[in-house]
């Protein structure tokens, strides 16, 4: 039997042995996991997992490699992964690199032939928290001062957002959405553009009069990682620019919106990590099977004293999924309607927003 060369210790002293691909190293990350059965490649890639080592309950991973137009970010700013069983001989036409060289490029740290299930178990009943990544001959009692040493990561935003302005353009593009970036996915600026949107993408911290002088037709709020409640200058910008401009949040600009009217957020025990939660479309009363990824909630009961209307509902626990005040055309989701990959039920608000800036420009010019 080959032996382990790799180990997960945990702040309880459980150990978890296995094998080490993609970069070596050691490494203090949040641990969560994520029930994708596809899109390995999407979650590594995604800025929301900044510092965050995931475990896949899928048991398979890397099976198709990785294919170029397929990454959510340029640089993969993940913390580490866990996993099952790795394959480094992919099949597809596609894969252009493996996931283990992909994850040494960039300094990401992976370990397979973990029991997943024992470890998900783990998670699920004690939370989300600190975990070590390290070589097996580190000693449990030195990989616990590590973690006891180890603050766990802040300030993830400022660290993933752009540094300055750039544009997505599209021939003929009919709308004009300023994006702002607190770790956005690249699929939703495809699903802008796909709608006939020239997305202008700019960092977290822009304040909204240098918004205003872009004369968006309306103001996109990205996913991101991290605590909302340390992401002020853009919770103020939506004070700003609320009732001025048609705006739509998704998943960390859900929270923020939801902070900008007076609500609260709090940390959830393990999040929402997957594409198979079923939310319930309280308007239609119809069922969306979503894809999510996050760690903080919009407490319900502090959204009841502010102008927002509670508009979706997560079937598993009763978490507030979307909210809107219609006065002000500003709405949001919790989960990912550009959903990469993952269920496609969720499309419609985008179409929602395009309706929002084409009604807006109607009495912008009737006016």
């Amino acid at each position: 039997m080959k032996t382990f060369d790799r180990k997960i210790i945990l702040e309880d002293g459980s150990e978890y042995y296995g094998y080490s691909f993609g970069a070596s190293g050691q490494k203090v990350c949040e641990i969560v996991f994520n029930t994708s059965v596809v899109g390995y490649q999407e979650i590594l890639s995604d800025p929301s997992y900044t510092d965050q080592a995931v475990v896949m309950t899928y048991p398979l991973i890397g099976n198709y490699g990785m294919a170029k137009d397929d990454y959510e970010t340029n640089i993969p700013t993940i913390g580490g992964l866990i996993v099952r069983e790795y394959n480094h001989e992919p099949s597809n036409f596609r894969s252009r690199e493996t996931l283990s060289e992909v994850m040494k490029e960039y300094g990401i740290v992976g370990i397979s032939g973990i029991d997943t299930r024992k470890l998900t178990r783990s998670i699920r009943d004690h939370g989300s928290r600190k975990a070590l990544l390290a070589d097996a001959a580190l000693s449990l009692e030195d990989g616990l001062r590590i973690l006891s040493e180890s603050p766990m990561p802040s300030g993830e935003v400022a660290r993933v957002s752009c540094k300055e302005l750039w544009y997505a353009k599209v021939n003929d593009g009919k709308y004009r959405v300023v994006a702002i970036d607190c770790g956005m996915k690249h699929n939703i600026i495809r699903s802008l553009n796909k709608r006939g949107c020239d997305v202008i993408v700019v960092p977290w911290n822009t304040p909204a009069e240098q918004i205003e002088k872009l004369s968006p037709d309306g103001v996109f709020l990205s996913n991101g990682p991290g605590n909302p409640e340390e992401v002020q200058p853009v919770i103020e910008t939506v004070r700003k620019l609320r009732g001025k401009l048609p705006i739509f949040g998704i998943c960390l600009g859900h929270q923020v919106i939801s902070l900008a009217y007076g609500a609260k957020t709090y940390k959830m025990k393990f999040g929402h990590r997957g594409g198979n939660h079923p939310v319930r479309n309280l308007e239609t009363n119809k069922i969306e099977i979503t894809s999510q990824n996050h760690s903080y909630a919009v407490d319900l009961e502090s959204l009841k004293g502010t102008d927002l209307t509670i508009t979706h509902i997560n079937l598993l626990d009763g978490t507030a999924e979307g909210v809107k005040c219609e006065r002000d055309c500003i709405f949001s989701v919790q989960y990912h309607p550009e959903s990469a990959p993952g269920p496609q039920d969720s499309g419609y608000l985008f179409d929602i927003f395009i309706k929002m800036m084409e009604e807006g420009k109607d009495n912008a010019e009737k006016n």
